[in-house]
């Protein structure tokens, strides 16, 4: 898997379905979402700015969430996992990204972190890559 900061996917679906598809890919993989913000109707009520269609999705898995805790407290900073989906160039195109969780080992320097953090990566970009194709 790339080290890169932001893994990105292309889903070739409309931005409902596509959200429906992330979020459902997602819970296969042992994750719920905690937290959810639609950016676009933030911008619009704050700034009444009209931006395309995004949304964050805060993935939680609770058994990897623990062992990160457990690991490293101050990585709670980090979670959720952090998904953004937004409209794509095409009706029929939605781009889901997420920070990747592999780095927080490393970033951190907490060796009982790798495996979670590792893990977590693997099976967000499982779940993605069921619903788009990396970018």
């Amino acid at each position: 898997m790339s080290q890169t900061p932001v893994l990105q996917y292309t889903i070739p679906l409309a931005f409902d379905a596509a959200e429906q598809a992330v979020r459902e890919a997602l819970q296969a993989q042992g994750f719920g979402i905690l937290t959810e913000v639609d950016v676009t109707a933030v911008l619009r009520a704050k700034l009444g700015v009209e931006t395309p269609r995004h949304k964050l999705l805060g993935a939680c898995n609770p058994v990897l969430a623990n062992a990160s805790l457990t690991a490293a407290p101050e990585v709670g900073a980090f979670l959720p996992c952090g998904v953004a989906i937004r409209a794509g160039e095409t009706e029929e195109s939605t781009i889901a990204a997420l920070q990747n969780p592999a780095l927080l080992g490393e970033l951190f320097g907490v060796p009982e972190l790798l495996t979670p953090a590792s893990e977590a990566a693997e099976r967000l970009d499982a779940a993605l890559r069921t619903v788009g194709t990396p970018r």
